[in-house]
């Protein structure tokens, strides 16, 4: 039996696709079917989002490398309502402060994946941000 195999696993071989052209455009390739077919991962596009952070006495806290998620708490919200809009997000920079301090915060950079991005850009126009480190 298991020389039947063998000869049968040959002439699957020798029988396969004659040239690239017709390899790509042969539905299925011969031999065992694939149970399930590969799927492709797109590959995520990570962007640098400037975020300014309501207290910027935790933003003098980090350092380039931290890891940190972002809450951002709705003013207008009955009891404060606050979510997460940014989970693990790592900060590239920390600039240094204006000499003015007008308690509009501090500014962080973090890098995110582009959807997060546009959720940090939303919610920083509705609500006041913060970040708690991982």
């Amino acid at each position: 039996m298991a020389a039947g195999l063998a000869v049968t696993a040959a002439a699957l071989l020798a029988a396969g696709p004659r040239d690239a052209t017709e390899a790509r455009h042969s539905e299925r390739p011969r031999g065992h079917p694939v149970a399930d077919p590969v799927r492709q991962r797109r590959a995520v596009e990570w962007v640098s989002a400037p975020v300014r952070i309501a207290d910027a006495g935790t933003v003098r806290l980090l350092r380039v490398g931290d890891r940190v998620d972002v809450i951002a708490a709705e003013e207008s919200a009955p009891g404060g309502a606050a979510r997460v809009v940014a989970r693990g997000a790592r900060v590239t920079e920390v600039p240094e402060p204006l000499e003015v301090a007008d308690g509009g915060g501090a500014l962080v950079v973090l890098s995110v994946p582009r959807s997060t991005a546009a959720r940090l850009a939303g919610a920083s126009a509705t609500a006041r941000l913060a970040v708690t480190m991982c």
